[in-house]
């Protein structure tokens, strides 16, 4: 039975991977690096320090480290400031997400920056409703990677001994995500996937494996993750 549920970050709570990408067209433009769509979409999984070096080793220029803090700090700064204004969150994922946190635990695994996520989150009122969060700053390997989701059950298996209850398999465990990286990387965790088309369409979901694509989390209730992915027929 699923007893937790962990979501990813960009493009499963917040739409920001157009953002995302035009932060780094800015701030790459001013080191004189040029990004394309197909650059950006293909390191999806990537943290912002792997996807910086990507783009130098794409364009064969060295990268020291202050080259590389400047870049990084840049592009938080423009990615903040494109968020100005009303947050772009996407259609029913602040009800769904605080339905699930009612009779289960909730995480939030990403590869973006913990800064970001926190102004995101305080900004959406949702920073109380996560039990924990794994970001950039956590991580010893990208997505498709599993050692993320591997923290992320970590963190929360501590959590639950420290008040005493009982720890959690991975496969209690449900991820929701929006990339092939992100799905790869939670079945290699041992973990059940809910893949939502925000980014990618859904073949390239299922063929990552994901138990289950859907196009929005607004059709989503703990009463519909129990029907799909508890009962015997959401384990045919």
């Amino acid at each position: 039975m699923i007893q937790a549920v962990f979501f990813d970050f960009n493009g499963v709570i917040v739409d920001d991977e157009p953002l995302q990408m035009n932060a780094y067209r800015e701030v790459l433009g001013r080191e004189g690096l040029t990004l394309t769509e197909e650059d950006y979409y293909g390191s999806l999984g990537m943290d912002d320090v792997t996807f910086i070096r990507a783009a130098y080793g794409r364009a064969e220029r060295e990268l020291d480290e202050e080259t590389l803090a400047r870049v990084l700090d840049g592009k938080t700064a423009a990615h903040r400031r494109l968020l100005e204004g009303e947050l772009p969150l996407f259609p029913g994922v602040v009800t769904f997400i605080k339905a699930m946190s009612r009779g289960h635990s909730v995480g939030l695994v990403s590869m973006a920056r913990r800064t970001e996520i926190d102004h995101v989150l305080e900004r959406a009122g949702l920073a109380d409703y996560f039990n924990v969060v794994v970001s950039a700053e956590d991580a010893t390997a990208c997505k498709p990677d599993p050692s993320c989701y591997n923290n992320g059950l970590e963190f929360l298996n501590r959590r639950r001994g420290e008040a005493q209850i009982i720890p959690l398999r991975p496969d209690e465990c449900l991820v929701v995500e929006d990339s092939p990286p992100g799905i790869l990387s939670a079945r290699a965790a041992g973990m059940r996937t809910l893949g939502v088309t925000n980014t990618v369409p859904e073949k390239a979901l299922r063929e990552a494996g994901a138990d289950s694509v859907t196009r929005s989390l607004a059709d989503w209730t703990p009463d519909a993750v129990h029907h799909v992915f508890d009962t015997e027929w959401g384990r045919s």
